[in-house]
């Protein structure tokens, strides 16, 4: 892509994302770090400019003539470069993140890279660090290792090759480099400030464990992903594997907050956490490319969070640890990405009724059920008092998958995701010899199914509706555009092919 100037905004699909399993940070074509929450993706930002070019803060090093930008992840890895074409010279940054507990280098540094490959390069170096989201006080001084900064309960070292100027709290500096030189700028955040660093074998060692890990089958051979999508598959399956966490195995929706649906429009959502209706799907394309492990972790972390919860009591989305309370805060002084306000950190979602979880997360059991994964006592237990109170609510109103703000309705999605809850719970309750009320379930699951049809299709449309009363559709339309398609009561495959979006 061109590029002559930093942009304010640079477009969302543009950024590249790197991270260490615990959080990530975003790249823009121009070299500047504009997002970057520590030490979890849920945490508050040190950088934030995507969401505020003046008061969100950045990590820039960038050419200081006109330059074109091209850029790529290093092989099947998370490991991103930027490279900068200028009338007199090519340069290269390397930006990445040890992953957590995969390879011996600290995961709390951001390394970058930065080489001179063909003429000179003068590079301008801007460091703008604003802890909690812009909200704490900064301090910066300049120690004998580099330039600390800190606000609130967090702080950075800049480990630098150069002298750096302090003005107005941003931090900056010049960095020339001619044809074969390369220098390192280490970014050491609150607890690796003193780490024993080795820049070249933590890049190294970090390819090694992204290459190793990712799905890499001969797309000629005898592969599930061969055509020509294979490698997209495997670029999704990275950036799934990304917003892992390491430590609980739970999957972020995101790594980000409040990036516009529409420029200038207001809704912009925070989806740094775990929605609950992506277990079913997640864990089936972990199954599917091999990586069971991920989805075993996956999957014992969800069913943790049900058996600690009555039904009830379930919530559509929880944080990466676990934690129930997501409060959603505002952020006023962000004019956010182009304009777009408000932006948000938490996510109120939290507090909703959405019926349909009920069907992924027994579409997630039966998935992991076909890939060997056997019940425990009090797992089925769970699971049986999970199906009994889909068969109590089904028919009531809810927000729905879409988690619609302006009061409750029969979404017919929801009523679907409420089917597939009976419809999965017989199987595996047949399957695995366990003890329900099959008769009783089987009446509510026919009900369901007779009420959809009665009220959720349109004629006159020829489709499934949104929600009961309206001609209005949505994409959850296709997933159930005909009765035979994901309500007859025989194949388990129908019920798996349906697809949702978090949030």
């Amino acid at each position: 892509m061109s590029v002559t100037e930093p942009a304010a905004y640079p477009p969302i699909e543009t950024y590249g994302v790197v991270g260490n399993l615990e959080t990530c940070a975003l790249v823009a074509p121009d070299g500047s770090i504009d997002w970057f929450p520590f030490p979890h993706l849920e945490s508050p930002s040190i950088f934030a400019a995507i969401l505020d070019a003046e008061r969100g803060g950045r990590f820039r090093i960038t050419p200081g003539d006109p330059f074109e930008t091209d850029r790529r992840y290093v092989d099947t890895t998370n490991v991103i470069e930027t490279t900068f074409h200028t009338t007199e010279g090519m340069a290269t940054i390397t930006d990445f993140l040890p992953p957590a507990g995969q390879v011996d280098h600290p995961k709390k540094v951001l390394y970058r890279k930065v080489a001179c490959t063909n003429g000179t390069v003068d590079l301008e170096v801007e460091l703008d660090p604003q802890f909690d989201y812009g909200r704490a006080e900064t301090t910066i001084e300049s120690v004998e290792d580099g330039i600390l900064a800190a606000g609130g309960e967090e702080r950075t070292l800049l480990e630098s090759p150069i002298d750096l100027d302090t003005e107005d709290g941003r931090i900056t500096g010049t960095l020339s480099l001619e044809t074969g030189e390369t220098e390192w700028f280490l970014l050491r955040c609150t607890g690796a400030e003193n780490a024993n660093t080795d820049p070249d074998a933590a890049l190294d060692e970090t390819i090694e464990y992204w290459t190793d890990w990712a799905h890499n089958c001969d797309p000629d051979n005898d592969c599930a992903f061969e055509g020509p999508w294979h490698d997209l598959v495997v670029r999704s399956e990275l950036v799934l594997k990304l917003l892992t966490h390491a430590e609980s195995g739970a999957i972020a929706a995101a790594p980000t907050t409040s990036l516009p649906e529409d420029i200038g429009g207001v809704r912009n959502w925070d989806y740094r956490f775990n929605w609950l209706r992506d277990a079913g799907f997640t864990v089936q394309a972990l199954m599917n490319l091999g990586t069971a492990d991920e989805a075993t972790d996956y999957f014992d972390w969800f069913m943790g969070l049900c058996q600690a919860t009555d039904p009830e009591a379930s919530q559509p989305l929880y944080g990466l640890h676990g934690e129930s309370d997501l409060e959603e805060w505002e952020l006023e002084h962000f004019e956010g990405y182009r304009g777009s306000q408000p932006v948000r950190i938490g996510n109120e979602a939290v507090t909703q009724r959405q019926h349909d979880i009920y069907g992924e997360l027994l579409l997630a059991v039966d998935e992991m059920r076909q890939h060997g994964r056997e019940l425990a006592d009090n797992e089925w237990t769970r699971i049986h008092d999970l199906v009994d109170y889909v068969r109590e609510i089904w028919d009531e109103p809810d927000a729905g998958i879409w988690e619609v703000r302006g009061g409750n309705e029969h979404f017919v999605y929801s009523k679907v995701m409420c089917w597939v809850a009976l419809d999965r719970g017989i199987v595996i309750a047949t399957d695995g010899g366990h003890d329900a009320p099959l008769e009783a379930w089987r009446e509510t699951r026919e009900t369901i199914r007779t009420d959809i049809l009665a009220n959720g299709y349109d004629e006159d449309v020829g489709a499934f509706v949104q929600s009961y009363g309206t001609d209005a559709l949505d994409a959850t339309d296709c997933c159930c555009r005909s009765s035979d398609f994901c309500l007859s009561t025989t194949t388990a495959s129908r019920g798996r092919s349906m697809r949702s979006r978090s949030g």
